[in-house]
């Protein structure tokens, strides 16, 4: 198993799909997993620091399990069968519980709970991308971030 950091939610041009994007801890493998809309919004806003007036489904989870007191040690990624991911939620206790990574990832972002991925779902869909891509990449971004239309403006001269 390989510890991964969540990188963020990307969209997929031109079918405008969300991809949710993991990086190896201690490597340099991405993995994409393509997911749903609801699940991005829910990764992403938690990723942000916005909190929604009232608790999303993934909230509610995290909420549930302070309730009933259980503890959630962290979030497998165990399998890929036809382009399908599957995911595991690994409470105290040796408990299990199967879920869609996307959903794992969004409670696991929100109780501070590690993502791991096994090894040969990494060797069968991992990606190795220079880090100097990603560098330019969030460059680029930050550039995009702090620039206004005003800034193209002609000037007389």
């Amino acid at each position: 198993m390989s510890e991964m950091r969540v990188v963020g939610i990307r969209v997929e041009q031109p079918q405008n799909q969300p991809v949710l994007l993991l990086r190896e801890v201690d490597g340099e493998r991405y993995l994409p997993i393509w997911i749903g809309q609801n699940e991005a919004t829910a990764i992403a806003l938690e990723q942000q620091g916005v909190e929604p007036a009232r608790p999303l489904t993934h909230d509610l989870i995290k909420n549930l399990l302070d309730t009933f007191g259980h503890t959630l040690l962290e979030v497998r990624i165990v399998d890929l069968q036809e382009g399908t991911f599957f995911a595991d939620l690994v409470f105290d206790g040796e408990m299990r519980v199967s879920c869609r990574p996307s959903d794992a990832v969004a409670v696991a972002l929100r109780i501070g709970a590690p993502v791991f991925v096994d090894e040969a779902v990494l060797t069968e869909a991992g990606l190795v991308m220079p880090d100097e891509r990603e560098d330019e990449v969030e460059k680029f971004k930050e550039f995009l971030d702090n620039i206004s239309p005003d800034d193209f403006k002609a000037t007389d001269g």
